[in-house]
């Protein structure tokens, strides 16, 4: 056993390859794509409304269609059921995502230049982990968004959650949420950090073994 832990160590060790380097550098810059682009993406249609309603979700803030008048729309419809408001204000994800996505891509950089395949281990366990939390988080609000409806509102309607991913028919209204840009440029950094990790324990072993 302790012969194991000793094989692991000097395994984890061991400094990266030039291969994982540039892959947790493209990963670093795709990071950048969430402060630019949005990350998720609601649009709502109903006969009264053929063009549709949209809501774009970026890292830090939300920016409604038809220079924000969609989500003014959006807040009218909901204020009849009963729901709160849509606002920026509300959402505590905006204060942290994208400080933690910079810390991330700090520490991208120094996993690939400094770095040895235990600090590559950490970032992919821990961008994971952001990932899933972040994911929970969303849908978590659109639960409470749909579910705290105000007993006094004019248009009783039982609970309900928008759809986190896909199409669900709320009432009239047909409402789509799909990911944007900027969660694909995050699930693409996924991507590179776990390619990089395979590359880096075939190189790890390889060395090894010799």
């Amino acid at each position: 056993m302790t012969s194991f832990f000793e094989k692991e160590t000097r395994f984890l060790d061991q400094p990266l390859g030039m291969a994982p380097r540039v892959l947790l550098l493209i990963a670093t810059l795709l990071l950048v794509f969430t402060y630019v682009f949005p990350l998720w993406q609601l649009t709502m249609f109903a006969p009264q409304y053929p063009e549709g309603l949209r809501m774009d979700i970026y890292s830090y803030r939300l920016e409604g269609g038809n220079k924000g008048q969609d989500v003014k729309e959006i807040n009218i419809l909901n204020h009849y059921i009963g729901m709160k408001d849509i606002e920026t204000a509300d959402f505590t994800e905006f204060k942290w995502i994208p400080f933690v996505v910079g810390v991330m891509g700090l520490l991208f950089l120094r996993a690939a230049i400094l770095g040895k395949i235990s600090n590559l281990v950490d970032v992919f366990v821990l961008f994971c982990y952001f990932g899933a939390f972040s994911l929970w988080s969303f849908g978590y609000k659109l639960w409470s968004y749909g579910h705290n409806l105000a007993p006094t509102a004019s248009v009783k309607v039982p609970p309900f959650m928008p759809p986190l991913f896909g199409f669900k028919q709320l009432a009239n209204f047909g409402v789509y949420s799909y990911p944007r840009l900027g969660s694909y440029a995050l699930a693409l950094a996924v991507v590179c950090l776990a390619l990089a990790l395979l590359l880096a324990w075939r190189s790890g072993r390889k060395s090894a073994s010799a």
